[in-house]
């Protein structure tokens, strides 16, 4: 069954590119040319996928984005803007996006992206049974992380992570005790450069602390280790 992916911009001519070159890569497209059209098929169309324009009539992409992000909606999304501006790009990632690319773009450069995000976010649907699962997984105390079935537990309930929050909760497991920098984490978990804004990975760190931290003030799991970076430990029995 192919992927369904929305494409929201206010420009007919890009999400015309869009479609077409999608559509010729295996992929479903359904469009909205303004914010609030997207929300709204966002949340009741269950997309695979959003490409989303950051200026945007009724609603601008950040908002849509927030909301999203707020209604535990947490399919992929690429944003797309026509400035080369660090508060844009920024301000997106941390909301809870998870890419952007700067207008003019090749259209093949868009469906590489959809490809990978894809590739690092999907899990075999045709998967082991679960007792072959246990060994699988990574665990320390009330939190459990089962990379194959892209799904994470706190006190046995599911949580509600975007792709990159999984991305970077899966990283700090699998380096479980090591001090990672910022910088280790934002070129294994985002792949690219970001000229050493590390402000992304704060942000990410904070959100997953929300998740699973029951003080984050005094957080258990997500250490802080000042001037260096973080790290993932067990809490210690009490």
């Amino acid at each position: 069954m192919s992927k369904k992916i929305l494409v929201v911009d206010d420009e007919q001519s890009i999400v015309t590119l869009l479609q077409y070159n999608l559509e010729q890569a295996g992929f479903e497209v359904i469009t909205a040319n303004d914010g609030e059209e997207g929300k709204n098929l966002a949340i009741n169309e269950n997309p695979d996928f959003i490409i989303l324009d950051i200026m945007l009539p009724k609603l601008d992409g950040i908002e849509v984005c927030k909301i999203l992000r707020q209604s535990k909606v947490t399919t992929p999304i690429l944003m797309l803007t026509a400035k080369d501006e660090e508060f844009d790009r920024v301000l997106g990632l941390e909301l809870g996006a998870d890419d952007y690319l700067t207008k003019p773009f090749s259209p093949r450069e868009v469906v590489a992206r959809v490809k990978a995000i894809f590739r690092r976010s999907e899990y075999n649907h045709e998967r082991p049974e679960v007792q072959e699962l246990q060994e699988e997984k990574f665990q320390f105390k009330d939190l459990v992380v089962y990379p194959e079935l892209y799904e994470a537990y706190f006190k046995e309930e599911l949580l509600e992570l975007t792709p990159k929050e999984f991305e970077l909760l899966l990283y700090l497991c699998k380096h479980k005790g090591r001090v990672l920098t910022r910088d280790q984490l934002l070129s294994a978990v985002w792949n690219y450069d970001f000229a050493g804004d590390t402000r992304i990975v704060d942000v990410h760190i904070s959100h997953l602390r929300e998740k699973i931290e029951e003080n984050t003030k005094k957080p258990l799991y997500i250490k802080t280790i000042r001037g260096l970076g973080y790290k993932l430990e067990e809490p210690k029995s009490e």
